[in-house]
């Protein structure tokens, strides 16, 4: 018998990725697309980029369509627990023979952290959701509403926290208010004046809410430095993501749970992730086992694996 195949498809926010495994997880292809978030780029169009995906990483694994045994898919807005037919549909013409496991970028990237489907996950990059699961099945999200909602301790938030501070100051104080933070914020953006900043948000090709989630690695080696304002917005953050995942852990009424780090602020080492992992009483920041899209294809061989149990 031919060795079980299994595809991982991983839809963040702004990049498609995609991977074919064997059976112990080792890589046959992967492969980086652009976004697939059908809140941004639409549902056809997401679409046709995911198939186009999937048959590209079948050519260059060298393989037939028919050789994938199962593929798991999580794409950022469309969770599995409201668009599982428009998953399932959207893969089932590239791979028709294959098992689907449709689910959501914050399961699939819990799964590839912690290498099983049960723990939490907290997750802050352009935005922020905490996701846990138990081990008999139930799962919580908590946060993931957006910038306009919610997102607190998200890049976009850290950004838009620090353009508060440079313009309250501002505006309570005039230029020689301007604390260190916010004089550095504008000799950053290269810009003369905090009302340059109007211009700087609203007045450009790329998306606000980019623009201001881009600010959030300054304040991070800024709080490296030793400035005590961005640390204090970080601290703004971790508390924030700290009481979700309190809240979760509460509501799911499971203590012991394995806790998971995940998105472009927790992935690596800096002030946030170290204070988040401190509130969180962890030894230290929780490294990943696998990247999110071998969560993926992980827990498309868990589904796959279960239907062939006697």
């Amino acid at each position: 018998m031919t060795e079980p195949l299994f595809m991982g498809i991983d839809g963040g926010g702004s990049k498609l990725r995609v991977a074919i495994v064997d059976a112990n997880l080792d890589e046959l292809s992967s492969l980086t697309a652009g976004a697939v978030n059908p809140s941004i780029v639409g549902r056809d169009t997401a679409r046709e980029r995911i198939q186009e995906g999937i048959l590209q990483a079948v050519r260059l694994a060298d393989i037939r369509q028919e050789d994938i045994a199962a593929v798991g898919i999580g794409i950022a807005d469309a969770s599995n627990l409201h668009s599982k037919d428009w998953l399932r549909e959207t893969v089932k013409p590239a791979l028709p023979s294959a098992q689907i496991a449709p689910s959501s970028d914050l399961e699939i990237a819990m799964v590839g952290a912690l290498g099983q489907r049960h723990g939490l996950l907290v997750l802050a990059g352009t935005g922020s959701a905490v996701f846990g699961v138990t081990s008999d099945g139930r799962r919580l999200q908590v946060g993931g509403w957006g910038y306009l909602l919610g997102d607190q301790g998200s890049s976009y938030w850290i950004g838009s926290q620090l353009l508060k501070h440079v313009t309250e100051t501002f505006d309570t104080g005039g230029e020689v208010g301007l604390k260190a933070l916010g004089r550095a914020c504008l000799d950053k953006l290269g810009l003369t004046a905090p009302r340059d900043l109007v211009a700087w948000v609203y007045r450009s090709e790329e998306a606000p809410t980019v623009r201001i989630a881009s600010l959030a690695p300054f304040v991070l080696r800024r709080a490296d430095a030793g400035d005590e304002l961005a640390r204090e917005i970080l601290c703004g953050a971790a508390r924030h993501l700290a009481g979700q995942l309190g809240t979760v852990r509460r509501r799911l009424d499971d203590a012991q749970a394995p806790i998971a780090f995940a998105g472009g602020l927790l992935e690596s080492d800096n002030w946030l992730s170290r204070e988040l992992a401190k509130r969180l009483a962890l030894p230290s920041r929780p490294a990943a086992k696998y990247a999110p899209v071998i969560g993926a294809a992980l827990l498309a061989k868990m589904e796959w694996s279960a239907t062939r149990k006697p």
